[in-house]
């Protein structure tokens, strides 16, 4: 099967799957709606029997019209039409409900899928795209299905409810007026055929569109430092166009619709006029037949405009639910409902056991790499860049599953306990700092709630950050939002004290001061050195002078482990590990 019928098959399975929870209040909003159609449908022939009443009146040599029969056909004509008012407000209201809940479930199953999704899916992904799929496709898919489903239903019980109706009435004026709408359908299955690709297309090109403005965005003083407007904005426009190009072909085509049914039932009025004109004129029909007619042929041409809005409304919604299910068949994190081992007393003992590791499977970082890290041991992890050390702490923390190889924790494999159990005894501050908006306690307390206040304004005391807190307006209740400045050695402060809030066994500290200044790195150094006291902990780092004190130094180079030992140890080798020392103070 080609891949387009591929992912629109998987795009229509998506939708219907969504719409089976509700599948009765769709079936209720359903009959609503036909219901209503059919109320529609039933009504010109009461107003036929009105003009035959008047007819009639006039007829007579002295006009004697019979009100209280008009008033009859008229109260019912009000009572269906009222009836039909309040069934098409509880099919759009059952259809707002059904489509908020259907977004709803969307955007939760994505957030779930995110959690589940493995780190090297966005790796290979934009986070604009992804964004897009959350935000435009999903709203693309809640609008779509809310005008769409009764749309189409509603014109296809009128439809067919006018086609017996004329039939019924009177068969040669029912031919004329679907013989005058035949070259509707021709139209109609001709532009559908070409609009869908444009449809896809068009919701592709939006989250490129997406995914350019929040990388460009996001990175605005990057961007202007190095004079990168002209590029920014050639990128963009280039995106843009192509998103206008696609937008204009779906609307061009899917705009059609409405224009060439109007015309079509244009065609169809008049063709019923003179068709109607002149079997009244010749006795065949009465009048009252022809004023039906003309209703009728409105109504009959009604559905094709309403059935070109549902099928382009319908388009909408399978090329954004497509993106959607997509992103929600993408490979999962494994399962570890099978894991039942469980670390709760950790030592710290890690050993890492000829392992090897590449992001894709023909480009491998780390070959056959052992070693043993006995615990409360303070191992610097050293080397040059792309040499494999952030790498290494990827796969301590199992973001990432290894090719070959074990890596245990007191003598108990990382893949034999679930990735939970692991990032409770891991705790990881980065180089990129992550902070979210929020109050500076909510980022202190990231996953933790049992914190005392007291506590954290120790820790802050310790990092250095406890004038920061103090100056602050509302102290820790401060919300880190774009209104607040805050310096990026700041928020590199803020994540290390969100690690020592942890307290895990075992620290990983990829970089962790590389944003503070010397002063402020020698007061941090003398906190880690308290919070690392009896606990294993793993320090990568490109200056030198910081890991002096390291129990163990790894020196990695091209995903080996070249050269081993303490600092003292390394340099009377007088190795790689010398040489890039003494680089730094050449």
């Amino acid at each position: 099967m080609p891949d387009k019928e591929k992912k629109t098959r998987l795009a229509v399975n998506a939708l219907v799957s969504y719409c089976k929870k509700y599948r009765l209040l769709i079936f209720v909003a359903v009959l609503c709606a036909a219901a209503s159609a059919v109320f529609s449908v039933v009504s010109p022939g009461y107003i036929s029997q009105i003009t035959e009443v008047i007819q009639k009146g006039i007829g007579t040599t002295s006009v004697n019209i019979d009100m209280n029969e008009i008033a009859r056909i008229g109260g019912i004509l009000i009572a269906m039409y009222g009836t039909g008012c309040v069934l098409g407000y509880l099919q759009a209201f059952l259809m707002n409900y059904i489509s908020c809940n259907m977004g709803k479930r969307m955007r939760s199953d994505i957030s779930r899928k995110i959690n589940r999704t493995p780190l090297n899916y966005f790796d290979t992904h934009n986070f604009g795209d992804t964004l897009s799929r959350v935000t435009n496709d999903v709203d693309t898919v809640v609008q779509s299905v809310n005008s769409t489903i009764v749309t189409l239903v509603s014109a296809v019980v009128t439809f067919i409810g006018c086609i017996i109706m004329m039939l019924v009435t009177e068969w040669r004026m029912a031919l004329t007026a679907m013989g005058s709408s035949l070259l509707g359908f021709l139209l109609m299955g001709g532009i559908l055929g070409k609009s869908q690709k444009y449809f896809s297309a068009r919701q592709q090109s939006l989250g490129e569109v997406n995914a350019h403005i929040e990388e460009y965005y996001a990175g605005q003083n990057i961007v202007r430092a190095y004079n990168g407007e002209p590029r920014n904005l050639e990128v963009f426009q280039e995106r843009n166009e192509r998103l206008r190009k696609h937008t204009l072909r779906a609307e061009f085509l899917s705009g059609l619709m409405m224009p060439l049914m109007g015309f079509v039932g244009n065609f169809g009025y008049a063709a019923v006029c003179i068709a109607g004109a002149a079997l009244a004129f010749s006795g065949s029909i009465p009048f009252s037949v022809v004023v039906a007619f003309m209703l009728y042929v409105r109504l009959f041409t009604s559905p094709l405009s309403q059935l070109a809005q549902g099928v382009s409304g319908m388009q909408s919604a399978v090329a954004a639910s497509g993106r959607v299910a997509e992103f929600l068949a993408e490979e999962e994190l494994s399962d570890e409902s099978g894991r039942t081992e469980k670390l709760e007393q950790v030592k710290g003992k890690v050993t890492f056991d000829h392992i090897s590791f590449g992001y894709t499977p023909d480009k491998t970082i780390i070959h056959d790499f052992s070693a043993e890290i006995q615990a409360g041991q303070k191992v610097a992890v050293v080397g040059p860049t792309g040499a494999g050390k952030t790498t290494l702490v990827n796969l301590l923390m199992r973001f990432y599953e290894l090719n070959k190889g074990h890596i245990s924790v007191d003598g108990v494999p990382l893949d034999s306990i679930t990735r939970e159990n692991i990032h409770n005894i891991f705790e990881m501050v980065l180089q990129d700092t992550w902070l979210f908006e929020g109050s500076i306690r909510d980022n202190l307390n990231f996953g933790k709630t049992n914190i005392s206040d007291k506590q954290l304004m120790e820790i802050c005391g310790q990092c250095g950050l406890k004038h920061f807190v103090d100056t602050l307006p509302e102290g820790l209740d401060t919300v880190l939002s774009d209104n607040l400045t805050v310096s990026a050695g700041q928020k590199q402060l803020l994540t290390i004290a969100r690690a020592m809030a942890e307290n895990a066994p075992i620290l990983i500290l990829d970089e962790a001061t590389s944003s503070v200044d010397t002063r402020t790195e020698a007061k941090i150094q003398k906190a880690m050195d308290a919070l690392t006291a009896g606990r294993t902990s793993f320090v990568i780092a490109h200056r030198l002078s910081t890991v002096k004190d390291a129990d163990l130094i790894l020196y990695m180079e091209g995903g080996d482990v070249k050269e081993t030992g303490n600092h003292e140890t390394l340099m009377n080798m007088h190795g790689r590990y010398e040489a890039l020392y003494n680089s730094q103070f050449a």
